[in-house]
């Protein structure tokens, strides 16, 4: 199924004709340039963090400009899920403040029955932005609400909107520099909402049951990628979209979308249903880029890749063109090199055939389809379910892999070999962030613990760990920007932490 509008390109209001300046067409027709976080150099051989760079000049690559959004944007900061943030790191950071006043908890159901749901929770990572002078942080949380704080205070900013269940993934914040935030929920729908209205406003939503055949559920945990007016989002209902937006802004100066699904696939398929022998094929990752591809995994094991190179000109020519099964449920978002490389955390839930082939952990090769296992391995198991829940992060030549063991791994991420490995303790779903050649990582004792990186070889000496008074299980990823670390709990409340 594919809907796709004959809209024509808009231009931004002409309060933004800044954007005009410093406008370039790379083969998408007439658009706001797009714009991602400056690259910082971790370590030789780390890769640039502005993974369409890479793009050809024919395909979905974009410019970075003067009027760029400050931030991250999104879940692990670009489309390549590669960019952790900006330092300084802080030296010797305490809890600077904790909101709101009261813990932000909702009931929602599981397998029919009521469980109440407390703070943030997987992956949760909330966008810090820089704009109008001020540097805002937004997060959806298990209150059923999105909230929208002042950085240096924890005070809100704007009221927070309310949704009809809970949020448990990342917010995306528009690129371009248009007052949208993208974001999902478990009540069935994924939202953009516009905030230059006296309160945040929902201008549209997408069900789960907008899908042909909708499959596991209608949570929208992924994360939506925002590239040249066009959304890119999965759903646990199995499917794979892209929407072009086709944002404005009216004559009295407001924001106005006008979505079309240009593009609707499966993220399964029937010979993967029979090798499962189940429906739960959910898209539960977010959706990676990289050049003219994207890349989905779900919870089934099965990773798609598609050919975006018509997207603007022939949305009906693009095309899934790698086809990868590992065998069990890829939770984790997967991450891309500058390469192209793909690396992929697995769950160990079925135990079936495949899935103890590939281990809970391998890189792909999508240039050579037919044969791209570059590596594969397993990883600790602990007592329950097993395997990477959390999102790898690169750094240099590593590739750094909580599991739910609780046990970091630092792997080759041409070889897969370990070099080193930390202990975070049990149901480490929490993404490390490596700043600075400091690696940051939150655990389920409620410890934010820092890491010398320097030698990348050997394991890393302790710099610092912070304690939240609770305790409480952090699965959130922190957001780390300008020497301060945002990051929610499952204690009710959200936290920054700094030198302050």
């Amino acid at each position: 199924m594919r809907i796709v509008s004959d809209a024509p390109c808009r231009l931004p209001h002409p309060r933004r004709w800044s954007y005009l300046l410093s406008l370039i067409v790379v083969g998408w027709g007439c658009e706001v340039p797009r714009s991602l976080p400056e690259a910082q150099a971790e370590a030789p051989g780390t890769p640039s963090v502005a993974a369409a760079e890479w793009a050809p000049a024919s395909g979905i690559g974009h410019s970075i400009t003067a009027d760029s959004v400050q931030g991250l944007v999104m879940f692990r900061g670009n489309a390549t899920r590669s960019y952790y943030g900006r330092g300084p790191v802080p030296s010797n950071p305490r809890i600077l403040w904790r909101v709101p006043g009261r813990a932000m908890c909702a009931t929602s159901w599981v397998n029919r029955e009521p469980r109440e749901w407390c703070g943030t929770g997987w992956t949760g990572q909330p966008s810090v932005i820089e704009r109008g002078g001020r540097t805002e942080v937004i997060v959806g949380a298990y209150d059923r609400q999105v909230h929208f704080l002042d950085a240096a205070t924890g005070a809100p900013l704007r009221p927070s909107l309310s949704v009809g269940d809970i949020i448990k993934g990342s917010v995306t914040v528009d690129p371009d520099g248009y007052p949208l935030v993208y974001s999902g929920s478990r009540d069935g729908n994924f939202r953009i909402i516009a905030i230059d209205r006296p309160r945040p406003t929902t201008v549209w939503s997408l069900p789960a049951s907008s899908a042909p055949r909708p499959m596991w559920n209608d949570d929208w945990d992924g994360n939506a990628v925002v590239l040249r007016d066009h959304l890119f989002e999965g759903g646990e209902n199995g499917w794979f979209y892209i929407v072009r937006l086709n944002r404005r802004y009216d004559a009295s100066g407001l924001v106005q979308v006008d979505p079309t699904i240009v593009f609707l696939a499966p993220g399964f398929d029937d010979e993967q249903l029979r090798a499962l022998g189940d429906r739960d094929v959910s898209i539960e990752n977010s959706v990676v880029l990289f050049g003219n591809r994207a890349y989905i995994g779900n919870s089934g094991g099965l990773i798609s890749g598609f050919d975006l190179t018509h997207l603007v000109t022939d949305p009906s020519r693009v095309t899934r063109t790698f086809r990868f099964w590992g065998g069990d449920d890829i939770n984790a978002t997967m991450v891309v090199d500058e390469r192209g490389m793909l690396y992929v955390g697995a769950e160990d839930q079925r135990s079936n055939a495949r899935m103890r082939e590939m281990g809970q952990l391998y890189s792909l090769d999508p240039s050579r389809p037919e044969h791209p296992v570059r590596w594969k391995r397993t990883v600790p198991r602990g007592s329950d379910f097993g395997g990477v829940y959390a999102t790898p992060a690169l750094y240099g030549s590593l590739l750094l892999v909580p599991t739910n063991a609780g046990v970091l791994l630092a792997v080759d991420r041409d070889s897969g070999a370990e070099r080193w490995r930390l202990s975070l303790g049990w149901h480490a779903w929490s993404s490390p962030v490596v700043v600075d050649s400091t690696l940051i990582v939150a655990d389920c004792q409620g410890r934010i613990q820092a890491f010398d990186m320097r030698q990348p070889n050997a394991t890393p000496p302790l710099r610092w760990a912070v304690t939240i008074p609770s305790r409480a299980c952090i699965e959130s990823t922190p957001a780390l920007w300008r020497g301060r670390l945002y990051v929610g709990a499952r204690d009710g409340f959200f936290y920054a932490l700094g030198d302050g």
